[in-house]
């Protein structure tokens, strides 16, 4: 029923690009004098070396993939990169419990951003690099990273990029899926690039610049310093930061566009306008708000609210200013925000703003055909009728969300959180946000929650950021059936 062959010999290259990438680290340990370089080499090599070893004893695999066998290697093959992306953390002592560092780097690839660390600047530059290298990964997918390289194996891939894109539709900008693959990625390495340098010009070091870029991109959060960006005192780079968030939490076959000189194509995205209506209209209200109660002058209140805004709604995590200190109205507004999320198509979590902008128009169509039964009044998307079976999967998706979101707060509730910070842990992992309120708020983290919390809420990133079905389908019997 499933071809295992193919299945582990995909994770096996997943393995390798896992060593390969963990080595990348080293150079940052020698420069820097850091005693975490045989950590690395060992574990990279050795992470490398399994994989080697499981391509070679399924290298006489069948070149085909179901649909089936595309959802079992991608929930497979995050589980396993986090697995085994831990091991640095562990060899090294800078996180001793395998508990906690499967969290960090399940953190990590899921772009999650929620940390164990209370002191991240005691940790050597090869492992930082290394915890921000995983987000950037995480961000645009190692899977679909892979369909850029895998097809020179003879293997196609529509299933796993089915099963890892974020989004309920699928934006091809290639018939070949290797060459979309190709280009979302290259698209991705140049905004890295040019934010990087620009970090750097704003006062950054190399090795800084160079993090946050990794981190900004994938909309994931992790930070070289403790206080997260609250530590680089610049408006530049704050802005900086902004823009980059906001342009990673905008959908990639928009920049491919935008790239190909279709400047209007902007403007007639239905997805994109909502999601800018909503970044502009939070920010004004709590800039307005701030500015009035005396937190700050005109400019400041405007950029913590808008890096604030931003940094939630796209799932970066980023934080400038503990808005939990604002009021208890601003904290509900920001635990509301853990809801939305970025683009699809986009490196940012959450349920994103096409499916809520589909479940506003349906729900104010409903009552049009309420009065008019006998008519047809499609939802419209981008000037097209939305397909019904889109529609359905929305609202299937909207009711797993919700359930899994009471589900796990009930949970975390019952192995001794309290509950503001139970709905926190919960919203923020499901979302890959990263801060959330109460004990997991913006200045504190997730070191405090109990062993078992930090597996459910591991598994909730996961669940998160493969969008829910791709790891619900393999729950389900009918999935292991013939």
């Amino acid at each position: 029923m499933f071809n295992y062959k193919i299945i582990l010999n995909i994770v096996g290259f997943l393995l390798i690009l896992d060593g390969f990438f963990m080595l990348l680290g080293i150079p940052f340990s020698i420069y820097y004098g850091d005693n975490d370089i045989y950590h690395l080499l060992i574990t990279g090599l050795s992470v490398s070396l399994v994989g080697f070893g499981i391509k070679y004893l399924t290298r006489d695999y069948v070149a085909e993939l179901k649909k089936r066998d595309g959802y079992l290697i991608v929930a497979l093959g995050w589980i396993v990169l986090s697995f085994f992306g831990a091991i640095p953390f562990v060899v090294h002592g800078s996180i001793p419990s395998f508990t906690d560092a499967f969290f960090e780097t399940m953190s990590g690839f899921t772009t999650t951003g929620a940390s164990i660390l209370n002191d991240i600047e005691s940790l050597p530059h090869g492992l930082l690099f290394w915890r921000s290298i995983i987000q950037w990964l995480g961000g645009m997918g190692i899977i679909v990273l892979s369909l850029a390289i895998l097809p020179i194996l003879g293997i196609g891939g529509m299933q796993l990029f089915v099963a890892e894109v974020p989004g309920p539709t699928k934006d091809k900008i290639h018939p070949r899926i290797s060459e979309t693959a190709k280009r979302l990625w290259g698209i991705y390495v140049i905004f890295t690039f040019v934010e990087t340098a620009l970090l750097y010009i704003g006062g950054m070091s190399l090795f800084d610049a160079i993090c946050h870029s990794f981190t900004t991109m994938a909309t994931g959060g992790f930070s070289t310093k403790q206080d997260s960006i609250a530590a680089f005192d610049s408006p530049f780079i704050h802005y900086v930061l902004i823009i980059f968030m906001f342009l990673a939490g905008t959908n990639f076959s928009l920049h491919y566009q935008l790239f190909h000189k279709k400047f209007k194509a902007f403007f007639k995205n239905d997805e994109f306008k909502f999601y800018f209506f909503i970044t502009v209209g939070f920010t004004v209200l709590i800039a307005v708000g701030l500015f009035f109660s005396d937190y700050a002058d005109a400019e400041k209140s405007f950029r913590d609210s808008l890096f604030q805004i931003v940094s939630i709604v796209t799932t970066t995590g980023y934080i400038t200013s503990d808005y939990e200190a604002w009021g208890q109205f601003y904290q509900l507004v920001f635990f509301l925000l853990l809801f939305t999320g970025g683009c699809a198509g986009s490196t940012g979590g959450g349920i994103k703003s096409v499916r809520h902008l589909l479940l506003i128009k349906n729900s104010f169509l409903e009552l049009r055909r309420l009065i008019h039964p006998r008519a047809v009044i499609p939802v419209r998307y981008n000037d097209a009728s939305v397909p019904q079976d889109i529609i359905s999967n929305i609202l299937a998706f909207f009711l797993f969300y919700i359930s899994i979101f009471v589900i796990g707060t009930l949970v975390m509730s019952l192995i001794g959180m309290d509950f503001l910070s139970a709905m926190g842990a919960v919203a923020t992992s499901l979302g890959n946000v990263g801060p959330a309120i109460g004990s997991v708020g913006p200045v504190s983290n997730f070191s405090d929650v109990p062993i078992i919390g930090k597996w459910i809420l591991s598994f909730l990133m996961l669940l998160g950021r493969l969008e829910l079905f791709t790891i619900l389908i393999i729950f389900s019997p009918s999935f292991w059936k013939k």
